[in-house]
This record gives C-alpha cells, structure tokens and sequence, in this order.
C-alpha cells in the first residue's frame, strides 16, 4: 500500500524530466538490483518545494547496481552502456556498482568499508539520512520506493547525519554546498560521539 508522502514523493521526483528519462530507460542497462537514488531525488523534491526549476543545482545523477562480478571490466561495460544509453539526457548520469565499494571506500574516504550486501544497504550507509532515497522501476514502468527514514525530514527540509560509514568531513561538505543552494535548509549538527 502506497502512502500519501510515498505518492507526493514520487510526483515531485518525477516532475524532473531527466528523472523521468532514466527511470524509463534504465531497465535497458540489463543489471541487477538497480536504483536511480540519492541528490536526483532528494534535491528534486527540495527544487519543487522551493518553486524553482526541479533540475536546479543538481551536479549529477547517482544510478546504483549491485552484481558480484566486482571486477572493474565488468562495471566499465555497465558505465559504457549507460553513456549511450543516457547519451540524450543534457546531464551526468553516474552509474556504480555497489558490490564494488569497499575495494576503493577507503582510499577516496580514508575509512575502510564493509562489502555492501545490496544496493538498500549502499543507499542506508549515506552520509545523511534525508539522502537515503532511492526508485526503481519494473520493465512494465511501475515505481518502487526505497525510504528506510520516511519521509518527515525531506519534506521537513531537515538534514540528519547518518554517522555509520561516511566521516564527519564528507557530511560537512556536503552540507555546506546544500545549505549554499537550498538555504532553506534546517541542516543538524555532526553527532559529537557516533556510534
């Protein structure tokens, strides 16, 4: 059953037209467990609540697989695909796959990771919990969300840090360039002790 927040976020989500167009397409790239997620949503819905353009400040569009072949020939053949298939699209769209991860988390990030089991656990390990949204959708065109948190605090235009994986440096970044492009934004302190 379908939510009220669930259907308003899917209507703000899908009045951005590149959204729209990936999530149209993205069933031709042939990968398991796929997921358009983080700033494409999130920042969609802030740009509809706000009255501006729903594309507005977003740098690119996060497209999570997740398959055990993790070597980097078979997500380049992925990402290969996905620069012909969203050639048309006037925008980045950035495809990973998420069981690869933790073989580089740690030299972009300077902490280790845990292999990711799928891409739900990807997407719950954001640095921020009001990033951690994600659809997908059948080949029939039907929508899936994923929205471990709810959907109080996007709506809310609260950001809560999600200090599981992600260092506090990577939230402040972050946080700083929202709260630069969406002022309206309530943005929560870094928690002084994580547990």
């Amino acid at each position: 059953m379908t939510s009220d927040d669930e259907r308003l976020f899917l209507s703000y989500v899908q009045r951005n037209p590149v959204n729209r167009k990936i999530l149209q397409l993205a069933p031709c790239l042939g990968v398991g467990d796929w997921w358009l997620t983080a700033g494409a949503l999130f920042q969609t819905v802030w740009n509809v609540m706000d009255a501006r353009d729903p594309g507005a400040g977003i740098r690119d569009y996060d497209l999570f697989y997740f398959d055990k072949d993790t070597s980097y020939e078979a997500e380049d053949a992925v990402i290969r695909r996905a620069q012909i298939l969203f050639t048309d699209l006037g925008a980045e769209v950035e495809v990973r796959n998420e069981a690869r991860v933790h073989l580089w988390y740690k030299e972009h990030f300077g902490v280790p990771a845990e292999p990711f089991t799928s891409t739900a656990d990807a997407i719950d390990h954001f640095a921020a919990k009001t990033c951690c949204f994600a659809v997908t959708a059948d080949d029939n065109g039907s929508l899936t969300t994923y929205a471990p948190h709810g959907y109080d605090d996007l709506f809310g235009r609260k950001v809560v840090p999600n200090p599981i994986l992600a260092p506090r440096d990577v939230y402040l970044t972050k946080t700083k360039r929202w709260s630069a492009e969406w002022p309206s934004l309530a943005v929560q302190p870094w928690p002084a002790v994580t547990v």
